[in-house]
C-alpha cells in the first residue's frame, strides 16, 4: 500500500505568511492555441516542501547536491497528537532507529488551508532535535508549517547536524498502527536552497 503524504500544488496553495502567492493558470488551451499547458509559479517553502540547510544558514549546499538515496529511508513515526511542545521521551531512544526518516503526527494537519495553522502549531524543543542528530536521521517529517518560532533555535540544530526538514506533510494519521514503512520524499532536482517536494510512505508487509 503507498500512502501519499503530499498536499497537491493548486492555484493558491496556501503559503506562509509573508510569502509570495501560489501562481497555477492554464496560460495555453487546447482549443485556442492547439495545445494545453499550464504555468506554475511558486515558492520553494509552499506546500509540502524540503528545507536544506541553505534556507536559514550560511550553507553553500543547494538541493540538488544532495544523492537522490538520502531521500528513501526507513520510516519512523512519532505520535504526538495532542501535545503543544515535542520534546525527548526514554521510549524515544529504542524507537527511533538510525539513520531512518522520522514523521512526527501532531494532528495539526488536518488544519492546512484554515485560519490559524501557520500562528498556531505545536513545537519540537532542542533535545528532541539533538536526540534526531545523535541518531543521525535523514529527515524529520512534520504535519505542520515549522519545527519551531523565532529565532529558530530547531532549525539551526537540525541543519547543524545535516538533518534535512520536511513541513507541511498530509495523510500523517494514516500512518498511525502501521508498523513498518519506508518513506520518499524527493524534492525537484533545483539550485535551491529547498524545494516542494513529493513524499510517500510505502507500507511493508508483514
Amino acid at each position: 500500500m503507498i500512502i501519499d503524504l503530499t498536499h497537491p500544488i493548486v492555484h493558491g496553495l496556501p503559503v506562509y505568511p509573508g510569502d509570495a502567492e501560489t501562481k497555477l493558470v492554464h496560460d495555453r488551451q487546447l482549443r485556442r492555441d492547439h495545445y494545453n499547458n499550464h504555468l506554475l509559479t511558486i515558492n520553494m517553502h509552499a506546500g509540502t516542501h524540503m528545507d536544506g540547510p541553505m534556507h536559514l544558514t550560511d550553507s553553500t549546499t543547494y538541493v540538488y547536491d544532495y544523492p537522490v538515496e538520502r531521500f528513501i529511508g526507513q520510516g519512523c513515526l512519532i505520535d504526538a497528537a495532542g501535545e503543544r511542545v515535542i520534546d525527548v521521551k526514554p521510549e524515544y531512544e529504542a524507537l527511533i532507529p538510525e539513520e531512518s526518516i522520522v514523521i512526527v503526527h501532531t494532528g495539526h494537519g488536518r488544519l492546512f488551508g484554515q485560519p490559524g495553522y501557520f500562528d498556531d502549531y505545536p513545537v519540537l524543543t532542542v533535545p528532541f532535535a539533538e536526540l534526531l542528530a545523535r541518531k543521525r536521521v535523514k529527515i524529520v517529517g512534520l504535519d505542520m508549517p515549522s519545527p519551531d518560532r523565532y529565532p529558530f533555535e530547531v532549525h539551526h540544530c537540525l541543519f547543524a547536524n545535516d538533518v534535512l526538514i520536511l513541513e507541511n506533510l498530509a495523510n500523517v494519521e494514516r500512518l498511525l498502527g502501521i508498523e513498518a514503512f519506508e518513506i520518499t520524499a524527493l524534492p525537484l532536482r533545483i539550485r535551491a536552497d529547498s524545494s516542494i517536494a513529493r513524499v510517500i510512505a510505502r507500507v511493508k508487509q508483514p
